[in-house]
């Protein structure tokens, strides 16, 4: 990959990672209640559930240009479709769905079994959501190039890449969130503009792999 593919890389992955979603929710939510640690802790769980995508699709990628155009053209249109609707999603939410009940028993630093469960349910619920196996099919392969001898592996170095910049983006949440814990209020509205950039790219993204010819071809 050339310098500037990898620059784009890194720089959609970082932007896509800071676009408040379900992982972030999960990360922030915890972060507000029980402090930084629990935010860092459920950021490993989620990042630990992506690992799991990342190499159960690196595995299958050489799989998918073995197969026939049909299957190809499949996945193709379902990656579009579903890259194009979180864009129009993002576009148009109203808001980023920060709600956090300051009532709750679970409030207070967690002890060591509390951070266990923590870790666990970020973990599952990330390693359960279907949507993350088909974005991580729909994203990674628009940044291999057609000649690539090893595809699989240069799925998985990708995958792994995107993942490392995306703890360290779900830290970065975790320790605003904890930080911020008195004025989520502000935290919510001052993410808004991110939405729609965010959305833009995921749109641009759908638009593009759409336009993808079977590399098989």
């Amino acid at each position: 990959m050339a310098t500037e593919q990898l620059l784009l890389f890194i720089a959609a992955g970082v932007l896509l990672n800071l676009t408040p979603g379900p992982d972030v929710l999960y990360i922030v939510t915890h972060a507000l209640r029980r402090g930084a640690r629990a935010g860092v802790v459920a950021a490993l769980g989620i990042t630990a559930g992506c690992f799991v995508h990342i190499v159960a699709a690196a595995l299958g990628v050489s799989a998918l240009l073995a197969a026939s155009g049909t299957a190809f053209a499949v996945l193709k249109w379902a990656g579009a479709a579903y890259l194009v609707y979180v864009g129009v999603r993002l576009l148009t939410a109203r808001n980023t769905g920060f709600a956090i009940d300051s009532g709750a028993d679970d409030v207070g630093p967690p002890r060591a079994g509390a951070l266990k469960s923590i870790f666990s349910q970020g973990f599952w619920t990330n390693v359960l959501n279907p949507k993350v196996a088909l974005f991580f099919l729909a994203f990674v392969p628009q940044f291999i190039a057609p000649d690539v001898v090893n595809k699989p592996l240069a799925f998985l170095l990708l995958g792994l890449l995107f993942n490392f910049n995306g703890l360290w983006v779900n830290i970065g949440w975790a320790l605003t969130a904890a930080w911020l814990a008195q004025r989520a209020a502000a935290l919510q509205q001052g993410m808004a503009w991110l939405d729609r950039v965010a959305g833009a790219v995921f749109i641009t993204f759908g638009l593009k792999l759409a336009l993808t010819d079977n590399p098989s071809d």
